[in-house]
């Protein structure tokens, strides 16, 4: 009797301790995961921000040739400030996300626009110091696209990770929510109409 009720403990701490292991093991794996998604949200933000610090440096330059395109101006000025008030300090939730690239893909527009009023103005394009913003531009436009991947990739990771069993259920016990993807801009599966 005292044989099989101790063969019942040990089976039942075999089980609890391998189910703690599990459960231990999924959620360290979370948070690793975790992490890497916060660390690429991080570089996100960093090239935008960089985006952001270029803009009023390139709407100086083109003011000086350009300096009736006032609505193009305030454009670009409102949709950087509107850009600079997103701040969530951490990976934001799918609402935010939301509203953080719409922001950005109203600078995106915006800037589109403004590179379209410089195509009015030879000599500004000829000037070093537009060519010089511009390559910056064009650059940070690249290291965005790239950054946006890698948070995606993370982002992909993560909710992989999190949607298996049995983490799905530590993921939802202690809470931890899917990350969001970058998606394109609406429209962009269109390509551009070139008209001569």
């Amino acid at each position: 009797m005292k044989k099989a009720l101790l063969g019942c403990i040990v089976v039942v701490v075999a089980v609890v301790l391998l189910l703690g292991l599990a459960v231990a093991g999924s959620y360290n794996n979370l948070v690793r995961l975790d992490e890497a998604v916060k660390s690429a949200w991080g570089q996100v933000e960093n090239v935008y921000q960089r985006r952001a610090d270029l803009v009023p440096n390139l709407v100086e330059t083109v003011k000086g040739a350009a300096a009736f395109e006032r609505d193009t101006f305030t454009a670009v000025t409102e949709a950087r400030a509107k850009v600079g008030q997103m701040n969530f300090g951490s990976v934001p939730n799918p609402e935010q996300f939301r509203q953080f690239q719409q922001a950005q893909d109203g600078l995106s527009s915006a800037l589109s626009r403004l590179l379209v009023v410089v195509e009015r103005y030879p000599d500004l394009k000829a000037t070093q110091n537009f060519q010089d913003l511009q390559v910056q531009l064009e650059g940070t436009e690249n290291r965005i696209t790239v950054e946006r991947k890698r948070f995606n990739d993370a982002a992909q990771a993560f909710n992989t990770a999190r949607r298996r069993f049995p983490t799905v259920l530590v993921a939802a016990f202690l809470g931890f929510p899917e990350r969001p993807y970058f998606q394109s801009t609406p429209g962009s599966d269109r390509p551009p109409q070139v008209k001569f």
